[in-house]
């Protein structure tokens, strides 16, 4: 992940010469690419398990993960509408039993959301060649949770369990944000980006025996091209 972030910016500054002799963008179709970071937010999952009949919850933490996908749209001059397709990978950090405050060990287990996102965005330009720009968009998101596994001790000894099962679940999200469309030519733009992302709660239940709930919330950063029509 240090890597893909110093190429964003090694990509930015051999980009941003071009700005002084770029000419502005004009209003027309559109589509981009774009490739960044992800940093979800902590997610408490409360959880059954239907063989023993038991009910608790878990505080999960995931490491940052990619954040890749592309969007096609309408650029009207002031304001522009698109649709977006983006998927965001993490692995699980750490998971804590909340009622006993204690961590399982070695978790291993990963999650992905694929999203499909209807965007509106409005231009703040002006007479250089950077546009500052705000909006958000509304769409579904597709979590996909893997099995997910840790080592809980009772005293010397260490059982490994299953935590979550494999499922996904679709549901509603929303994300806004903000950014800076910097011209290249009259064509090609680079496009720096921030969005905060959040979706309603999906449901996991795997061989009908592990119930979870999860919240997926996530900062997202990302540098693009977008290409004008």
């Amino acid at each position: 992940m240090k890597k893909l972030t110093k190429f964003a910016f090694l990509f930015a500054s051999l980009a941003l010469p071009a700005v002084c002799v770029a000419n502005p963008g004009v209003p027309g179709a559109y589509s981009s690419g774009f490739i960044g970071v992800s940093a979800p937010a902590s997610i408490d999952t409360p959880s059954t398990n239907f063989d023993s009949n038991a009910s608790f919850s878990d505080r999960v933490k995931l490491d940052p993960g990619i954040n890749i996908g592309g969007t096609g749209g309408y650029d009207f001059g002031l304001l522009r509408l698109e649709g977006e397709l983006s998927y965001k990978y993490s692995t699980i950090k750490s998971i804590t039993d909340q009622t006993t405050n204690t961590p399982f060990k070695n978790p291993k287990g990963n999650l992905g959301v694929l999203a499909f996102m209807f965007n509106g965005f409005v231009d703040l330009h002006n007479e250089s060649r950077i546009t500052p720009y705000v909006g958000g968009g509304v769409g579904f998101a597709t979590l996909n949770l893997s099995d997910t596994y840790g080592s809980e001790s009772t005293g010397s000894t260490a059982k490994r369990v299953r935590l979550y099962g494999a499922r996904n679940d679709t549901v509603f999200a929303y994300q806004a944000g903000a950014g800076l469309d910097i011209a290249l030519n009259r064509r090609l733009s680079l496009d720096i980006g921030y969005r905060y992302f959040n979706c309603s709660s999906a449901d996991f239940t795997a061989d009908q025996v592990i119930y979870t709930s999860m919240k997926f919330v996530s900062h997202t950063t990302a540098i693009g091209l977008r290409i004008k029509y």
